[in-house]
């Protein structure tokens, strides 16, 4: 028997075993109507491990119920340490290189030379919540490239504060106006940064997947 059809065996077994069809599954998996019959079918030979994962979720069973041995090893990233838009922000690098937690690579991110924060506080609301996480790549070590201003991005000040903000430029080269991202916080004007990032991706805490 090849991976495909025990697969296929597995799914359709569970889906009886739980007393629901092909369909509901596929829905509440969020794949199309006919996704789930597909893969039993074998109309599908080889689907997607994020496809039978999602599936896995939904029938209330480890993904190695379906696919045997294993399951295959997710993409980490690390999380940097915590930031926030308020007056009483962490300082970056709260954990030592290696030692902080990492977190599922999200779907659709590669995880080379991304990083991650923790959103601390409720001084992004309602844009993010306490818990979220932002990721975020930087082009050089100490840098603020052009691409970035106008956009939401995390940064970090000259006393080494973080900070998530959309940055614009500033009165004179080399400063910058921090705009918070709450209506009700204040702007911080002429803003001298170590370097800023655009957020790539933000990732509500309810979805995050910290592994350690």
């Amino acid at each position: 028997m090849d991976t495909g059809q025990m697969i296929a065996e597995r799914i359709e077994k569970l889906v009886q075993a739980k007393g629901t069809n092909p369909r509901a599954v596929s829905l509440a998996a969020g794949m199309s109507p006919t996704g789930v019959r597909d893969i039993i079918i074998r109309k599908t030979k080889n689907p997607t491990f994020a496809n039978i994962l999602k599936i896995a979720e939904v029938l209330e069973v480890d993904v190695t119920e379906i696919i045997g041995g294993t399951a295959p090893q997710r993409d980490t990233i690390a999380v940097a340490g915590k930031v926030g838009a308020g007056a009483q922000v962490p300082v970056f690098d709260a954990y030592e290189k290696g030692d902080g937690p990492q977190v599922e690579c999200p779907p659709g991110l590669s995880p080379h030379g991304i990083v991650a924060v923790e959103v601390e506080g409720d001084s992004m609301e309602p844009v993010y919540s306490a818990g979220d996480l932002l990721f975020y790549s930087r082009n050089g070590h100490d840098s603020v490239p052009s691409d970035v201003i106008g956009y939401r991005c995390v940064c970090e000040d000259a006393d080494g504060m973080g900070w998530v903000k959309q940055v614009k430029a500033g009165d004179e080269p080399g400063l910058f106006h921090l705009i918070s991202l709450n209506p009700g916080a204040n702007t911080m004007w002429n803003v001298r940064l170590k370097w800023a990032a655009r957020v790539r991706l933000h990732w509500p805490a309810e979805l995050a997947k910290k592994i350690t």
